[in-house]
């Protein structure tokens, strides 16, 4: 049995939540580097170097790179041989963001109420994901999620019927749909299976995986290689103002589901797709 305190936990998640809202992820950074030779539209290359100018500053002067700095997300693997000393964990956790979000400058953007709309001015409660493996280490992904894109993301239950042809039927009615609004150009995360809650929450999983990594599964594979083409022909474009880049990555995580159904879940999100990561 191997103990981590609470104490260790918040100052961990207190860096996380200031890395991921300073450093733009390198898969991303590297991907839309490469994109400035892809797009064809003058406009579109202009807004994308900008972007990176953006982040390149962003790193430099320790700042956010968005404005939105996010509902702080935080995945917790928990190794069934680690015991937690000190304390809870979820208050650990709130206490890091809390921290976080007031020593890195961040925005405080959550309500303590969706009706009543009162901020709770230190931006908790996180959205905490909680999964028990093997082994004796506690792995900490930060994952702030600006709503700009968030309000863009979609869930539909399909009826088995609809097949493969219909659930990227859904996928890119649901990005088209975005137009500019998520801030293009984006990144998409897809669940498929499961029930209703579980093909969302694999879809915010998605997000996670680096955007050049593509799933181990063959025809998820080709799916996610299909589906960004399709997205890139719907001439969106980056802000929405035209062009070829609209998505940068599409990644899909399944699951088994129920003979009755086809859960797919949409969770898109702009090119500033923050997380960062740490193994105590």
């Amino acid at each position: 049995m191997r103990h981590i305190s609470v104490e260790k936990i918040t100052e961990v998640i207190e860096k996380l939540c200031i890395d991921s809202n300073y450093y733009l992820n390198k898969d991303i950074l590297d991907a839309l580097r490469k994109s400035l030779s892809q797009e064809e539209s003058p406009t579109g290359k202009a807004i994308i170097a900008r972007i990176v100018e953006n982040a390149e500053i962003a790193e430099k002067r320790k700042m956010a790179i968005c404005q939105d700095t996010g509902m702080a997300v935080v995945f917790l693997e928990v190794g069934q041989d680690v015991h937690i000393t000190g304390g809870s964990l979820v208050e650990a956790v709130n206490e890091g963001v809390r921290r976080g979000y007031e020593k890195g400058f961040l925005r405080k953007s959550v309500v303590r109420d969706p009706l009543d709309r009162v901020n709770t001015g230190d931006n908790t409660p996180a959205v905490i994901h909680f999964s028990i493996v093997d082994g004796d280490a506690l792995k900490i992904t930060v994952a702030p999620k600006g709503f700009g894109s968030e309000n863009m993301s979609a869930l539909k239950m399909l009826k088995p019927s609809d097949g493969l042809e219909g659930a990227k039927r859904f996928i890119l009615e649901t990005v088209d749909a975005a137009g500019p609004n998520p801030c293009p150009p984006v990144i998409v995360g897809v669940g498929m299976g499961g029930t209703m809650e579980m093909a969302a929450y694999l879809a915010k999983k998605a997000l996670l995986r680096p955007i050049h990594q593509r799933s181990g599964i063959e025809y998820v594979r080709n799916l996610e290689v299909e589906v960004l083409e399709s997205i890139n022909r719907l001439g969106i474009g980056p802000s929405g103002l035209g062009g070829r880049i609209t998505a940068l990555g599409v990644n899909i995580e399944v699951f088994p589901t129920h003979i009755a159904g086809l859960p797919v879940a949409v969770n898109i999100s702009c090119h500033a797709t923050r997380h960062a990561e740490a193994i105590l």
